[in-house]
């Protein structure tokens, strides 16, 4: 990665071809001058000192001085500073869910988007503190170690996309416990696990996982993204995702799942909606962890080179000052600035003009050291920092491939061999670089993408036995997957004639049992009837005999 500070100083170098220009025509008129003394070849005799090559080279090296002065002023910066300091903070791991559900845009733009910037504004405001990020879907895994280093942590960022994870779904309990054990082994720091996520758990056991962290003293907070209604999921081609019976597949937010998660870790649930309300909350939680001072180790992407091109500039100089215009008589046997003498100094000093720019070779060197030694987390930052210079560079894509599916890193690790594949103009690196993405692809029983790249290895290099016996397994493994899969099918259909023929049965108990209510029923409704009748003819009979009997005296009052 290559920057300019101050690239407005950079208009200065037009005034270079101005100067040069200038130069031309001043020789020009010294040339007519000559001509007036008499013939030029005598003139030439007359002044056997003069140099014809040893002005231009001096004008030439005061030239290239004051193009690198002009460069240093805008401040040139690249290569890789690493730096050791003392801070006074929290730890931070970021788990945030990328399956397909959080493609849906019932939040602006999406879920995924909105997620990206508010993890962006996060590390905005860290100051003192150390972060990690990981994703997760159906499976989950480490996309930056926990760091101080800010910039790869924005630039992991950018990166991240559903089509890194091979498996989709949504395993909230493995992120948890992934996070939970990538904390340093520093106590008496506050340590949080932030889930963004949408809460659509398919796996189950998230209530576990946060529990667990809580009692190892991670706080875990749930950020719910989306709308509880639902949204369909954006294919990219303009239509929505569908399930197996071709109805469109609306996503909501599950909150209650996320609160309860919440709960469970001893920390808060927060939905995110289209303002800046939950990333306020947010930074109000994360302020009540303790904080103590922590030691980081800070990688900058830009730091400042514009010292090795002052040096150059300075070194230009001083052989400008010492180099005469006349030949000395001593060296006059020796000559330095024949025409093509002179094309291979210039070719030298551009040479040392640009030996200080780091290139992404030196990456990939100290990312093979960081590798060998077994840190593979700080061999893949230099590896996607190669790559940052040089995206064409199949040596850095593939070295970052072999990196990640050392952290077990799968999917991501698949994609860098497939990119490296793709761009390696070497036959036998490619065929090893596909090889490897067969093996990561066989290991998680996709047996039909290992075929594919396998085959892709071969036509390659035709003579990998080792190549073709993955294939060969492969295709007997597919073969012996596929016929699992129908025997579960074919037990999942009689179990489902059976639940039918049960509920067959059962719909023909509550008929039975219906119809038996109904006749209990006509007959209470007959007995009542009757007993009805009954007591209205007493009631009559009771009357007649009361009318025949002589009249009483009537009370006036009834206390």
């Amino acid at each position: 990665m290559f920057r300019f500070e101050d690239p407005i100083y950079l208009y200065l170098l037009a005034v270079i071809p101005v100067l040069a220009v200038i130069r031309w025509l001043m020789i020009r008129q010294q040339k007519k001058r000559l001509r007036r003394f008499g013939d030029p070849e005598l003139v030439k005799e007359l002044m056997p000192d003069v140099s014809r090559f040893r002005p231009l080279v001096k004008f030439s090296l005061l030239l290239v001085a004051l193009s690198l002065l002009i460069v240093m002023l805008a401040r040139p910066q690249f290569g890789t500073k690493i730096s050791h300091e003392k801070r006074t903070g929290i730890e931070t791991i970021i788990a945030m869910d990328i399956s397909n559900s959080m493609l849906a845009e019932d939040v602006t733009p999406s879920r995924l988007d909105r997620s990206k910037m508010m993890v962006e504004n996060l590390v905005d405001n860290f100051t003192n503190d150390k972060i990690g990020l990981i994703v997760f879907a159906g499976d989950a895994f480490i996309q930056l170690p926990i760091t101080s280093d800010y910039v790869s942590a924005k630039m992991f960022l950018s990166s991240i996309d559903p089509s890194m994870m091979a498996t989709q779904g949504t395993d909230i309990a493995k992120a948890i416990s992934m996070a939970s054990h990538s904390f340093t082994q520093q106590e008496g720091v506050g340590k949080a696990i932030i889930i963004i996520t949408d809460g659509e758990d398919h796996e189950g056991g998230a209530l576990e996982a946060a529990q667990e962290a809580n009692e190892r003293g991670h706080r875990v907070y749930v950020l719910g993204v989306g709308s509880t209604k639902g949204a369909p999921i954006p294919t990219g081609d303009g239509d929505y995702m569908k399930d197996n019976t071709g109805q469109t597949v609306m996503t909501g937010l599950n909150e209650e799942m996320c609160r309860q998660i919440a709960q469970a870790g001893g920390g808060a649930y927060i939905h995110v909606e289209n303002n800046s309300s939950a990333q306020e909350k947010l930074d109000e939680e994360l302020d009540k962890l303790a904080k103590k001072e922590i030691s980081s180790t800070i990688y900058s992407d830009y730091d400042e080179q514009f010292q090795a091109v002052g040096i150059i500039a300075l070194l230009l100089l001083i052989i400008e000052a010492c180099l005469l215009e006349v030949q000395n008589p001593l060296l006059r046997n020796i000559s330095l600035f024949k025409r093509k003498k002179v094309v291979v100094v210039l070719a030298l000093l551009l040479m040392v003009g640009t030996a200080a720019a780091q290139s992404d070779r030196q990456y990939v060197h100290k990312g093979n050291k960081q590798f060998r030694a077994g840190n593979y987390a700080d061999a893949e930052v230099l590896y996607r920092k190669a790559i940052e210079k040089n995206p064409r560079n199949p040596q850095a894509v593939y070295n970052l491939g072999v990196a990640l599916m050392r952290q077990q890193k799968d999917s991501a690790a698949v994609q860098q061999f497939m990119d490296a594949g793709k761009i390696e103009t070497n036959p036998l690196r490619r065929a090893l670089s596909y090889h490897n993405a067969g093996v990561i692809c066989q290991g998680k029983k996709m047996y039909g993408e290992a075929i594919d790249v396998y085959k892709e290895a071969l036509r390659n290099n035709p003579a990998d036995d080792e190549t073709r016996y993955n294939l060969e397994l492969c295709k007997r493994q597919q073969k012996q997957q596929q016929n699992n899969q129908q025997q579960q099918q074919q037990k999942q259909d009689k179990q489902e004639q059976k639940q039918e023929e049960k509920k067959d049965e059962q719909k023909q108990q509550q008929q039975e049992q219906k119809q038996q209510e109904q006749q209990m029923s006509r007959e209470n409704a007959e007995q009542m009837l009757n007993a009805a009748l009954q007591e209205e003819k007493q009631t009559q009979q009771r009357m007649k005999k009361a009318q025949q009997q002589p009249n009483r005296r009537k009370l006036d009052k009834n206390w």
